[in-house]
């Protein structure tokens, strides 16, 4: 997306050798004039931690409030919803649900001075997995369970997201045990929610999500779901990084109700769509790439699907290589991105997860977010990435 280069170069390692690197211009991205109305579009955003503070695994999350609301209000001023407390703000992975229901109640809280769209995740993570009973009783502890978190993400203003459970995976016998617990908590709520489908490339965890391993069966118990709830249903989201899935399973979704995509392969080709429809998007690749998603919705907005089509693809290679296997730690991708363009003050994460991804690997997401436009200050992102590679013992 790059077209200028700057003069900022640096020393990037290579095969175990180093090569220098000129950074190109940043992208010219455009923050909107007016509500962007092609699509309905959340950024998933992360959590920044407090500098000097114990983020270590296990340690409680010890949250930089500022920089953290901060991330979300420049979100915002793009036009873009904010989709909070998901896995990409390290949701069971580091954030508790003490700290998530904080960030819930702050992020409403910001919401509401900017009318800022936002959608917060409720899930079941303050059970206790190995006093959970079984059977009857267990599911009835885990409806109560989502309940108690619905009502904080809808006492902060936010659209409530219904993540995937772990509880449910460990209690759950079979896919009625989990259409039971489902009906019973959308019973319940009083307006239109999202379902979230989390793969098990973001969390090994959810194996058998829907009461099967196999993706046609658990897909005709998610589609069921959704048609005899279609009232309470406002979208899904998706995450199981397979195009043709999310196109077949979108097309045969109830009148009104919307497929988020949460493919951060293939999002490019699912926004824009083709003659039977598109996705809308839900993304954690949208918390590392705004400045471009905006302006390429704000394309689309104009009927520039082209010109949106080429904004996005020029994006993809980075977010797949954010996105690359192991795909649990795509999040330290997003935190990296974050600290070289001055989000945050150290490139750190709750719970030590800013050791989930490689050297090499982080110099080639610094290479691609680069080519991608994505480097809002290239001499501020060069200056960090010389720190990050001495740190390491690359470079002088």
């Amino acid at each position: 997306m790059t077209a200028t280069t700057t003069g900022v170069s640096i020393m990037l390692p290579v095969d175990g050798g180093f090569e220098p690197y000129v950074l190109g211009a940043p992208g010219t991205w455009t923050r909107p004039t007016r509500p962007i109305t092609s699509r309905v579009a959340f950024a998933a955003a992360h959590v920044i931690p407090r500098a000097g503070a114990d983020n270590t695994p296990g340690a409680p999350a010890a949250i930089d409030w500022d920089a953290t609301l901060a991330y979300r209000h420049e979100l915002w001023s793009y036009g873009l919803g904010v989709a909070d407390a998901m896995d990409t703000a390290q949701r069971g992975m580091g954030l508790d649900w003490r700290a998530s229901a904080e960030l819930i109640r702050r992020s409403g809280g910001e919401a509401a001075t900017v009318g800022g769209r936002l959608a917060c995740g409720a899930g079941t993570d303050q059970l206790d997995l190995a006093g959970l009973p079984s059977g009857a009783a267990g599911l009835a502890r885990i409806v109560d369970a989502y309940r108690e978190q619905i009502d904080v993400v809808s006492e902060a203003g936010a659209q409530v997201i219904l993540m995937a459970s772990r509880a449910l995976v460990r209690v759950a016998r079979t896919a009625d045990d989990y259409v039971g617990v489902y009906e019973k908590v959308l019973a319940g709520v009083d307006r239109p929610v999202i379902l979230h489908w989390l793969g098990t490339m973001f969390d090994p965890a959810l194996h058998g999500y829907w009461g099967s391993a196999d993706i046609d069966a658990a897909t005709e118990t998610f589609r069921t779901l959704i048609e005899n709830n279609r009232t309470k249903v406002d979208g899904v989201k998706v995450s199981l990084l397979d195009a043709a899935h999310e196109v077949a399973l979108r097309r045969t979704l109830p009148d009104g109700v919307r497929l988020y995509t949460g493919d951060d392969f293939n999002y490019p080709e699912l926004i824009v769509g083709d003659a039977h429809g598109h996705s809308d998007a839900l993304l954690g690749i949208f918390a590392a790439i705004y400045p471009a998603a905006s302006t390429a919705l704000q394309e689309l907005d104009n009927g520039n699907a082209a010109r949106a089509s080429e904004i996005l693809s020029a994006t993809q290679e980075l977010g797949r290589h954010i996105f690359a296997a192991p795909t649990y730690y795509y999040k330290t991708g997003i935190a990296f991105l974050s600290w070289l363009n001055g989000k945050q003050a150290g490139f750190s994460m709750v719970a030590g997860l800013s050791t989930g991804r490689s050297v090499p690997h982080l110099a080639e997401l610094f290479r691609l977010a680069d080519k991608a436009g994505m480097l809002s200050d290239p001499e501020l992102a060069a200056r960090r990435m010389r720190v990050y590679l001495k740190l390491n013992g690359l470079g002088s």
